[in-house]
């Protein structure tokens, strides 16, 4: 690791303590204008999530008013119900987004396959920084909102599944995390702008416990609305 790609993930807690734990777990609340776009307005309002911090794999319950249990891995993603028992699933699960656009409504398997990708993303980064394979590329300073912000362009490699393979992070001068850019690919290559905040430290790990994310502009700048979506980070353990 170079040595800003040191720094960040120092900041967080550190690439040692991180690999002490195996699973990460939390209670969500989620809102925002996307689940209701997709025909999904409150399958995942209330839930928890627990992500692996080995192999990229993810897991929402309750999910939706039957309190199923969801399964997300690249190449597949099922809902289960709480005896373990597979109702549904889907092999290939990206494939099925073909031809989408913002606006295009998500059956309950491509909202668990999204659901599952975007936050085991979000609750393994920075520390993804380390696997093997991604490139980092460090970009110029950014100005918002009366700050500075240091920015590094992120390429994922082809064993990792996320929004886009190319992303953005933006992050202060203690290396904490302000800021986060990608596209959404499975939504027709729609650009976000995801803030985020609230940092706790939880076993010594730095983690944000509020998410906002908005539309991006061309020039970099987030929307000030529609608020896209929002997520809310409580009772956060890792194990």
């Amino acid at each position: 690791m170079n040595a800003l790609v040191s720094k960040i993930i120092d900041a967080h807690g550190g690439l040692e303590r991180w690999k002490k734990f195996s699973l990460l777990k939390a209670r969500l609340t989620q809102g925002g204008a996307l689940w209701t776009l997709k025909g999904q307005p409150t399958t995942l309002s209330e839930t928890s999530v627990t992500v692996d911090l080995v192999r990229e794999w993810a897991s929402h319950s309750p999910f939706g008013p039957e309190a199923k249990v969801s399964s997300f891995e690249p190449g597949r993603v099922a809902l289960s119900n709480v005896q373990g028992k597979v109702l549904e699933e889907l092999r290939d699960p990206r494939s099925s987004f073909a031809g989408h656009t913002l606006e295009t409504p998500w059956n309950e398997l491509q909202l668990a396959y999204f659901a599952g990708c975007a936050m085991w993303t979000y609750l393994n980064m920075p520390f993804l920084l380390g696997h093997k394979g991604v490139v980092t590329e460090e970009l110029p300073d950014w100005q918002e909102n009366g700050e500075t912000w240091h920015r590094l362009r992120i390429t994922f490699p082809a064993d990792i599944v996320s929004h886009s393979a190319v992303q953005t992070i933006y992050f202060d001068d203690a290396g904490l995390l302000k800021r986060h850019d990608y596209d959404v690919e499975i939504a027709g290559g729609t650009p976000g702008a995801h803030y985020i905040g609230g940092y706790t430290e939880v076993q010594g790990i730095m983690i944000p416990t509020n998410r906002r994310i908005f539309p991006r502009q061309p020039d970099g700048q987030a929307m000030s609305e529609p608020l896209v979506v929002s997520i809310d980070l409580l009772d956060i353990v890792l194990t």
